[in-house]
């Protein structure tokens, strides 16, 4: 599992970016890749990363401590 943190989430849009811990590499995630809850801008996630039509999108996103 990859980490990083949630540079920007819109919740009405559904979407926004994580920014990965080693790469420093933004990433888009979709409201349908949350694996349970919600996440705010500034949380730590973990998560999978698979290839979309249009690039990498987040799979998987869970908040975690730290």
């Amino acid at each position: 599992m990859k980490t990083g943190v949630v540079k920007f989430f819109n919740t009405t849009k559904g979407y926004g970016f994580i920014r990965e811990d080693a790469s420093g590499q933004e990433i888009f995630v979709h409201i349908t890749g949350l694996a349970g809850g919600r996440i705010n801008e500034g949380d730590k996630v973990e998560f999978e990363v698979e290839q979309g039509r249009k690039g990498a999108n987040a799979v998987n996103v869970r908040q975690i401590e730290g």
